[in-house]
């Protein structure tokens, strides 16, 4: 029997923040007593809460990108959980040509860019840095998304790739690479997931498999 793999994007990252708001409520009630409402109504949520909803408005964006793509020939699955661990991915899609793991971040501002650094006397390092911070960490939970995706699906190709919501990519925007994950913006990654490849899997038996792995945060 088949398995369900639809989940709306975005629901846990929702489903986080409506949770920490409610328990920063709570806290504030708590504080002020009988002027606890009056409290609530003149805070400002906090931006750690705050985070929490405008990512899963970023992943909603993406998802509805993506959705637009699915067919018999490109399977789409969202917010899906890893096996034994808190973490999630936002999307996977399956197509012919192989699984795309994608992990979206929604950062205003400067788009991100690819730093190298050594490479005669010192190791070669590449680093993702955004408004000159590094989010190098970012590229590294990627990679450890597509390894927990490729010890389910053996030798299926499996591609990271990291999208940026609501930066600033200019007029002549350019994809690169770090560490082999793609950095990309919404649009270029819906034509990088649907571009024409040559079959090498079996569409609907991957997806299969990766649903029953990777079950609906």
């Amino acid at each position: 029997m088949a398995v369900d793999d639809h989940n709306a994007p975005g629901t846990s990252a929702q489903r986080e923040y409506e949770r920490r708001k409610a328990n920063d409520e709570a806290r504030t009630r708590a504080k002020w007593g009988k002027l606890g409402g009056l409290a609530v109504a003149l805070s400002d949520e906090k931006q750690s809460t705050k985070a929490w909803s405008s990512g899963a408005a970023g992943e909603a964006a993406v998802g509805a990108r993506l959705d637009g793509l699915a067919s018999e020939s490109i399977r789409v699955m969202h917010d899906r959980r890893i096996p034994r661990s808190k973490a999630n991915i936002d999307h996977i899609v399956v197509t012919p040509g192989g699984v795309w793991v994608i992990d979206t971040k929604r950062y205003v501002g400067r788009a991100p860019e690819k730093r190298v650094e050594g490479g005669i006397i010192r190791p070669r390092v590449e680093l993702l840095i955004h408004r000159g911070s590094n989010k190098t960490k970012l590229v590294d939970g990627v990679l450890k998304q597509v390894a927990h995706l490729r010890e389910a699906v053996g030798e299926v190709p499996v591609f990271g790739v990291l999208c940026f919501v609501d930066a600033d990519w200019g007029f002549f925007p350019v994809e690169f690479a770090v560490n082999g994950v793609q950095v990309v913006w919404p649009k270029k990654l819906a034509g990088m997931v649907s571009k024409s490849v040559e079959p090498v899997i079996d569409v609907a038996v991957v997806a299969e498999q990766i649903a029953r792995r990777f079950p609906r945060a």
